[in-house]
């Protein structure tokens, strides 16, 4: 039995396509695609009886039918950091960060596509999950990454079977070669920015954490912000457990200063976002000058009654080297949050509300000799 896969729908204009012949953005205005699809809220989710990955939410995902690509991704435990604070410990997951949610649902997608090849564009994280997955899944996979990035990071997506092209000029010349490269026929861009189904992926996070906190959200998600596909991601799936009765949680976005247009405009009242400077921060998995939906995490976060909050260098690295003091050896940016409204925090953004924190990535030791 086939059973048709979910397609897209422009969230400015309304425009449709069908996944198997749509172009990888909208082609009346050139924005993101969001999914044509809402899990009815009357459908059963009961996570326990599933299997052990974050396919244990079926009923609330838009890929219907047996799955078949997986590493076990999700089911990441939750550890408390203090008396209201829990982080979720997705740097556990198969490829070391949160990208493995949105990146096995594209796999599942592309596998069930049939395209001769898969593009993606990364500097890092995303790269990796997706070259991992289509391995997975037995696909050919091609990551353009920006020039610089580092050979750690190339190796690992190689190591996957992933060709990887360097790409002179910054993350952006990166995005414009392999969107190129998505207007091929024959080709599946796996952008974690612009194909929702990324966005279904991630939004398990936030489904775990309602499972591990018995039913409930917390009063506050506390997330890193760049392009925003972790917020958003949680966004929708507050918005699905509003449906069945969960009171959705505030929405705090974090931002590193050096590069926060986001939180720019938030503070300014604007509904999008003008580009940044691109200036260096520890925080560069989330240093993204120009996020493609800007409108969309702008909105999410006012409509939660959430707020945005930008960390210092300095502050970085203390809750960088504070989480390692704890045991918890993450990448910088996955320390934001924490910078945000840990213990070393300015003030006390969460004025003694519950929240859970996201760890992303996972810090890679420096090389050591034989």
């Amino acid at each position: 039995m086939t059973h048709a896969i979910p397609g897209y729908v422009c969230p400015d204009d309304g425009t449709r396509a069908d996944v198997r012949t749509a172009p990888w953005c909208c082609p009346v205005c050139g924005g993101p695609w969001d999914l044509d699809f809402a899990p009815d809220p009357a459908s059963s989710l009961d996570p326990a009886s599933g299997p052990n990955s974050l396919w244990r939410f079926g009923s609330a995902l838009p890929l219907p039918g047996a799955f078949s690509v997986t590493m076990s991704e999700g089911n990441t435990p939750l550890l408390p950091l203090g008396e209201r604070i829990h982080a979720k410990l997705d740097f556990l997951m198969p490829t070391l960060s949160f990208k493995d949610r949105g990146a096995v649902m594209l796999a599942e997608v592309a596998r069930r596509l049939g395209p001769e090849r898969v593009v993606a564009d990364s500097s890092g994280n995303a790269g990796t999950a997706v070259a991992a997955h289509c391995a997975r899944a037995g696909l050919s996979c091609e990551v353009f990454v920006p020039e610089g990035t580092s050979a750690r990071k190339t190796g690992r997506m190689r190591a996957h079977g992933a060709a990887v092209r360097v790409v002179p000029g910054g993350r952006e010349a990166a995005a414009a070669a392999a969107r190129a490269e998505a207007d091929l026929p024959g080709v599946f861009y796996a952008s974690h920015v612009y194909n929702p189904y990324f966005l279904h992926g991630t939004k398990t996070f936030a489904y775990e954490v309602w499972e591990e906190l018995g039913g409930r959200l917390p009063e506050v998600l506390v997330l890193p912000v760049g392009n925003g596909t972790l917020l958003l991601g949680a966004a929708l799936a507050a918005q699905e457990l509003a449906r069945r009765g969960v009171r959705p949680p505030a929405l705090f976005a974090v931002q590193a200063e050096a590069v926060s247009p986001l939180a720019a405009a938030f503070a300014a009242g604007a509904e999008d976002a003008g580009p940044a400077e691109q200036r260096p921060t520890l925080a560069e998995g989330i240093a993204i000058p120009a996020p493609p939906r800007a409108r969309q995490i702008l909105a999410a976060v006012r409509k939660s009654g959430g707020t945005f909050l930008t960390v210092s260098e300095e502050a970085l690295a203390a809750a960088h080297r504070d989480l390692a003091g704890r045991g918890l050896f993450v990448e910088p940016t996955a320390a934001a949050c924490w910078a945000a409204v840990g213990p070393a925090a300015p003030s006390d953004p969460l004025q003694g509300r519950t929240a859970v924190l996201p760890l992303c990535g996972a810090g890679l030791p420096a090389p050591t000799a034989a």
